[in-house]
C-alpha cells in the first residue's frame, strides 16, 4: 500500500476503531447495569402558594382549589391515552381510598378530552376521586405550565404547593412522601 493510500484512510480507520470502542463499552455497560426495578417519578420538594384554579367536574359541577383548604389535595394532570397516567391510577385509587378520611383528596384533572372518553375511563378504571374537565387545557399550560403527563403536585393543608413530580408515581412514593403531609408531620 502507497503511503498516500494510507495517509487518506487513516481517518477512517481511526474513526472505526473509535466507534468499535464505543460500541462495546456501552454493550459493556448496558450488560453490568441493573435498571431500577421501579421507574416512577421522583417527587421535588418545594414550596410556594397553590395557584388559583376553577374547573368543572364531569357532571359539570364548577370547582375551585381554594374549596379544598384544610385538605392535603394531590392534583394529577393526565389524559386517557397517557400510558403511565393509566399505571398510576390503581396506586392513587388505593391511596385515595386509604386516606380520604383523614383529609386527602385527589383531584384528577383531565387534560383536553370529551366528557363521554374522561366517563368511560373512570368505569373502566373504577375511580372514585373527583375528576375535573380542562378542556382548554388551562391547568397545564396556564397555571401549573407543564407539558408532561401525568404531572401531580401536592398541596398541604394551608395551601402551599409542597412536592410535584412528572411521571407515573406508585403507592410506596406516594406513602414516602404525601402521607407525611396528611399525617401532619
Amino acid at each position: 500500500m502507497s503511503e498516500r493510500l494510507i495517509h487518506k484512510l487513516t481517518p477512517f480507520i481511526l474513526l472505526t476503531l473509535g466507534f468499535i470502542l464505543i460500541t462495546v463499552a456501552g454493550f459493556y455497560l448496558a450488560k453490568n447495569t441493573t435498571l431500577p426495578s421501579d421507574p416512577s417519578a421522583v417527587p421535588v420538594t418545594t414550596n410556594y402558594p397553590a395557584p388559583e384554579l376553577t374547573l368543572s367536574d364531569v357532571q359539570g359541577v364548577s370547582h375551585s382549589l381554594t374549596d379544598y383548604h384544610g385538605q392535603v389535595v394531590l392534583v394529577n394532570l393526565w389524559a386517557t391515552w397517557c400510558e403511565p397516567c393509566k399505571d398510576e391510577m390503581p396506586a392513587l385509587q388505593s391511596f385515595y381510598d386509604e386516606y380520604r378520611e383523614n383529609g386527602f383528596v385527589v383531584i384528577a384533572i383531565n387534560d383536553g378530552e370529551s366528557q363521554s372518553d374522561v366517563l368511560q375511563f373512570l368505569d373502566e378504571y373504577d375511580l372514585t376521586f373527583p375528576v375535573w374537565l380542562d378542556p382548554t387545557y388551562k391547568a397545564t399550560q396556564d397555571v401549573f405550565k407543564t407539558i408532561g403527563l401525568p404531572t401531580s403536585f401536592v398541596i398541604d393543608r394551608s395551601g402551599s404547593v409542597r412536592f410535584y413530580w412528572v411521571g407515573g408515581i406508585n403507592r410506596k412514593t406516594l406513602e414516602s412522601t404525601v402521607a407525611p403531609l396528611i399525617d401532619g408531620e
